[in-house]
């Protein structure tokens, strides 16, 4: 066995074209808590009150809403590359715009169209990534969560900086930043191909009658209302300069990131959807209504909004994730519904809250944000049996969820085979032929399983691969063992974002087939993801009632019991 093939594949080793929308990306995240640190000497060095500097976000995020109806219909006759190119492009000039400017009202409209610019991003990037990832699909996704989580995290901190110097800084920072990033996708990002059939304009209106689709958008818009609020407002009563609110607003980012890409899921794997969501929303309404009963202490308001991190983080991942599930349309079209109403909360909060705070006192708009966490609770409850029956159909393996579609006939009955599951990365072929050797040995024929994933991060989905492209890798994968002497057959299992209910369906089609074991490999995304609750792994080996192995080219394959995940997990930790 050759080096390269004894160690685990790196998610980095990307094609050009993947890095260089991934650092978009990072700009792209940033844009948000980029201003954060700045708005107070916003309104002081432009004489301008909260009220008028919240709608630096309202412009931004209601232009944004709007933006994603139309997104699909246009990336369906530009191509997806040109449409990342049109929003990078249009981002460049008004963010350099309003940094030039020299009024509020001025700031407010360019960022408007820096909300038009970013909104053709956002709902191509993740798809051209995903086309584009040569190196391994698995690694892109991680490259683009480590992207969403570096560009929260760093985003204040620059903006920090940078409005320590001046208000425009980063303003300016960020058109030079995404500048870099249009020269390199202009440069490295080949041109892909338009889809067959063009989407509709209409289509996202018209999704929002489904009643699954619709009740998880009202819950989203509350909820975003109240994580607006406290985005816009909570900069104010903690009397910080812009260096020091860049710090808070980095932890907090920092919380984000971490709490959507490793806790999520692992909470979501062991309580489910629904419960997760309705305590995270109750802690959330919480921590906003400790932020307005102290919002005269600073020291209260900061703590408050760095620990309103974790929930946001789980709130992102499991609502995009619940939509992906109760939603009967297709992927990219539920996305842009969803993101319509998500980003019309968290534009009309902002607006909202400053014309509340001018009336009354600071307070008031965190108590409102308070209410609207709350009040998404009942709200996400009126569709709870459809997120549970959608649930129960993803573990019973129908289309909603995790389905195993067969590429060949069968294997005949009795004949106990070997199961190894295997994703599309690199050492795929490498995992497969491990597997057959434990077949050979035990007399028993193997049962290649191709996991084809869905991805879902923050309000984005994407099929990992296409799936002619998951057939043709269970067909080549068959060809080599057939000319190895092994007998074998093929499945492709279809996956969105729920892996631990993918688990499930792997250990219960084992159980029907009478498997003798099951055979993974080492995940490309590396032994934290792959041994934490909420994986596929993980799941797998809890349900499966035959043996779950780890076969690792070159190593002695390992049984998955209790103890040997813990080590396992510990040693990743």
């Amino acid at each position: 066995m050759s080096a390269s093939h004894e160690r685990a594949a790196s998610p980095f080793k990307q094609p050009k074209a993947v890095w260089a929308v991934a650092f978009a990306c990072v700009i792209s995240f940033m844009g948000i808590g980029l201003v954060d640190p700045i708005l107070p000497a916003l309104a002081d060095s432009l004489h301008a009150t909260p009220s008028q500097v919240s709608l630096l976000f309202s412009s931004y995020l209601i232009v944004t809403a709007v933006a994603m109806l139309i997104v699909g219909w246009v990336s369906s006759r530009l191509g997806a590359k040109r449409t990342l190119v049109v929003g990078l492009a249009v981002i460049v000039v008004f963010a350099a715009l309003a940094g030039t400017s020299g009024s509020i009202n001025g700031i407010v409209g360019f960022r408007a169209g820096w909300g038009l610019g970013n909104a053709l991003f956002i709902a191509t990037s993740l798809a051209v990534i995903v086309a584009s990832a040569s190196g391994g699909f698995g690694g892109a996704i991680i490259l683009y969560e480590t992207a969403l989580g570096l560009g929260i995290a760093v985003g204040p901190l620059l903006g920090g900086e940078l409005g320590a110097i001046s208000w425009r800084g980063p303003f300016f920072g960020v058109a030079v930043l995404m500048a870099i990033a249009l020269a390199a996708t202009l440069a490295f990002v080949p041109t892909l191909p338009k889809p067959a059939k063009p989407t509709s304009p209409l289509a996202p209106i018209r999704a929002l009658r489904h009643r699954g689709l619709l009740t998880m958008g009202i819950m989203a818009l509350l909820y975003n209302w109240g994580f607006f609020t406290m985005l816009g407002y909570a900069p104010y009563p903690m009397e910080l300069s812009a260096h020091q609110l860049g710090l808070v607003f980095t932890g907090w980012g920092l919380l984000v990131a971490a709490f959507s890409v490793f806790f999520a899921p692992r909470l979501q794997g062991r309580y489910g959807t629904a419960p997760v969501l309705y305590a995270n929303l109750l802690g959330l309404g919480i921590v906003m209504a400790v932020i307005a009963a102290g919002v005269d202490t600073p020291a209260v308001v900061i703590v408050a909004v760095i620990v309103s991190g974790a929930f946001i983080g789980i709130n992102n991942t499991l609502t995009t994730q619940a939509v992906m599930l109760v939603s009967p349309v297709e992927r990219p079209i539920a996305s842009s519904a969803y993101g319509f109403l998500r980003f019309i909360g968290g534009g009309l909060a902002p607006y909202v809250a400053g014309k509340l705070a001018d009336a009354t006192d600071l307070s008031v708009p965190f108590y409102l944000g308070a209410a609207t966490f709350v009040i998404a609770i009942p709200v996400l409850a009126t569709g709870h049996k459809l997120l549970r029956k959608a649930e129960s159909r993803a573990e019973e393996g129908e289309q909603v969820g995790p389905v195993l579609t067969p590429v060949t006939a069968p294997a005949a009955p009795g004949t106990a085979p070997v199961v190894v599951a295997v994703g599309a990365h690199d050492r795929a072929a490498d995992i497969v032929d491990a597997a057959a050797l434990l077949a050979r040995e035990s007399g028993s024929p193997l049962e290649v399983v191709h996991v084809q994933q869905t991805t879902v991060v923050e309000e984005q989905a994407a099929d990992t691969e296409p799936a002619d492209e998951a057939r043709r890798a269970v067909t080549r994968h068959l060809e080599r063992l057939a000319g190895q002497g092994v007998t074998a057959t093929g499945q492709i299992l279809v996956s969105v974002g729920d892996h631990a209910a993918a688990g499930r369906l792997l250990a219960r089609h084992a159980a029907r087939i009478g498997a003798r074991a099951v055979a993974v490999g080492r995940s490309p995304r590396g032994a934290l993801v792959q041994f934490t609750d909420g994986s596929l792994t993980m799941a797998l080996a809890h349900s499966a009632e035959c043996t779950v192995l780890l076969v690792d080219p070159g190593h002695t394959p390992r049984t998955l019991t209790h103890d040997a995940l813990t080590e396992l997990r510990g040693t990743a930790a």
